[in-house]
């Protein structure tokens, strides 16, 4: 039986690796929905290549542009999270992955929840914004969570079938980012370019921004906090510019 799947924002980084992963499954995956909010020429090919009946583009004038390029096909075509109802109709699918940018994600994670038997969540703005919310969806709906941050994934497995009780500290890596070196008092002199320049990953801009500034690494704290129900007095920041290890748990 082939796993049924969702990709929230599938036109984006993390959405693409996905599909790069089902191209080489695909006997494996039936993918049942992909969402996009302006990128509708990508999200019709990838409808067209993995023959997906459900697309979701939120922007008004791409969904026009989306729905007269799909005029000869027998793709649905929605332009918000409304129809999932009659979508998937009240059948849960086997996967969902959360991967829109920004705030604007929640709504769809949450709306989503129940008609997945896990959801995978790489958007940390509603990890960071609306956990309690996610929290209690998840817990209605019997469905599984599986974040998809590296650093958080680590710690997840890590403590699979163990007792957060017993961890005696969080620790999350971070690189540093390229600015890890600069002197304070060459900040006012920083280019965009070499804020955007990270040592180890290649990464869209605003997250690669976000990691220059450290700013991220802060949001994966309150993500720890929220996803693992511990103080932030356990979480700790180890600088690992090589970026090997993505977390560790240091037990009692």
């Amino acid at each position: 039986m082939k796993k049924k799947i969702a990709i929230l924002g599938s036109t984006g980084s993390i959405g693409k690796s996905l599909i790069k992963i089902i191209k080489n499954k695909k006997n494996d995956f039936e993918i049942k929905l992909l969402s996009a909010n302006k990128d509708y020429k990508n999200l019709f090919i990838q409808a067209k290549k993995f023959n997906v009946k459900n697309l979701i583009i939120t922007d008004k004038k791409n969904f026009i542009k989306l729905r007269n390029l799909n005029k000869n096909s027998n793709i649905n075509i929605y332009n918000n999270f409304n129809s999932l109802d009659k979508i998937f109709k009240k059948n849960k699918i086997d996967y969902v992955m959360s991967s829109i940018i920004g705030i604007q994600g929640l709504e769809p994670t949450m709306k989503i929840i129940k008609f997945t038997k896990t959801i995978a969540i790489a958007n940390k703005e509603s990890i960071v914004c609306g956990w309690n919310l996610i929290n209690k969806e998840l817990t209605k709906h019997r469905t599984k969570f599986i974040p998809v941050d590296s650093e958080h994934f680590s710690l997840w497995f890590g403590l699979k079938g163990l007792d957060s009780k017993k961890v005696e500290k969080f620790i999350l890596t971070a690189s540093g980012g390229p600015l890890y070196k600069t002197p304070l008092n060459n900040f006012s002199e920083i280019k965009t370019s070499e804020a955007l320049n990270h040592p180890n990953w290649k990464m869209g801009k605003k997250i690669s921004i976000d990691s220059a500034t450290m700013i991220n690494k802060i949001y994966e704290v309150i993500e720890a906090k929220n996803i693992f129900d511990i103080s932030y007095d356990k979480i700790d920041i180890l600088i690992h510019p090589k970026s090997y290890v993505h977390a560790l748990l240091k037990f009692t």
